[in-house]
């Protein structure tokens, strides 16, 4: 291996570590705004440091070798504790300061919950602006917190990452809801439901958002071992309400998302036959900004915003 210089640029072990994860020349030169070849003539400089290809190409682009691999964990401690030595520690002054916050969130949450957080950033920050991310499968939430491309993720798994700090929001009662007018409802007299039925009744569930679990419901029903007839999988939650009017589908999900819409949409709100725990909404984040001011704040007012919505 050739010899470390006295003092390694703090900026090479960043693009070390973009190189690494990125695994494209062309990606890490675009995230830095810098130009390929300097991005290029990095890479060269660091193969010379470890004595190591790092990246090599393979079937479908560059690949980390072994040893670039062992390489990745160390940068990104290297980072994280010198970002650490250099945190600001001054007060956030949210009328004043101008920042990008980025926030996921399923479109499962109480309809008012997330303009009542947009409402509340924009009163106490107006000079911020505010990112709003969908969830899905495809995405790795977790290393997107990690690396700073996500402050905070709005979820209600069962079982959150337990390297991720976490503060609860609120809780919102399951029920299931059909149409008012569909056959089922207007035989049903009452708002209760025999387990029978509800298990055979069709149902439109959202698509899994990590892969391999389906969601608080069914896994639910699963450690019970008992399994529901879904008819229909949907990424888009927010349609599901408005699919039930048009068919003879059950909808299970939060009471208080449900109430958003029964009158507009001339839905009926049935108690499910299972006791199913409320489906808890929480905040997720990383380490690597559980001190600083801006995020503390930014945590704050979320918290506000749902302390508020649930006191209405």
């Amino acid at each position: 291996m050739a010899q470390l210089p006295n003092h390694l640029d703090l900026h090479l072990i960043r693009i070390l570590y973009l190189l690494l994860s990125e695994k494209n020349v062309s990606r890490v030169a675009l995230k830095l705004n810098q130009p390929q070849p300097s991005i290029s003539a990095s890479l060269r400089k660091l193969r010379e440091l470890t004595g190591d290809q790092l990246l090599v190409r393979g079937g479908r682009g560059m690949v980390p070798t072994p040893h670039g691999e062992t390489l990745l964990k160390p940068a990104k401690r290297i980072l994280d504790e010198t970002e650490l030595l250099f945190e600001r520690k001054v007060p956030f002054v949210a009328q004043q300061e101008s920042k990008t916050f980025h926030i996921a969130a399923p479109d499962s949450l109480h309809v008012q919950f997330l303009p009542s957080v947009v409402e509340r950033l924009r009163r106490e920050s107006p000079k911020s602006r505010i990112v709003i991310h969908g969830l899905g499968a495809e995405v790795d939430y977790v290393r997107h917190l990690s690396d700073g491309d996500l402050d905070l993720v709005i979820a209600n798994w069962d079982e959150p990452p337990q390297h991720l700090h976490l503060s609860k929001l609120f809780e919102d009662p399951i029920v299931c809801a059909m149409r008012a007018d569909s056959p089922y409802a207007k035989r049903t007299g009452t708002d209760d439901m025999t387990l029978e039925d509800y298990l055979s009744l069709p149902h439109v569930a959202p698509s899994q958002l990590l892969s391999g679990y389906h969601g608080v419901i069914d896994a639910h029903l699963e450690r019970q071992h008992l399994r529901r007839n879904v008819v229909v999988e949907s990424a888009y939650f927010g349609l599901m309400p408005h699919m039930l009017t048009q068919s003879d589908m059950v909808l299970t999900t939060g009471k208080q998302y449900l109430s958003f819409y029964e009158k507009s949409l001339q839905l009926k709100t049935f108690s499910i036959p299972i006791k199913f725990p409320p489906l808890r909404f929480y905040q997720l984040w990383h380490e690597r900004v559980h001190h600083s001011p801006e995020h503390r704040w930014l945590r704050e007012q979320i918290a506000q915003a749902a302390k508020s919505l649930m006191s209405k």
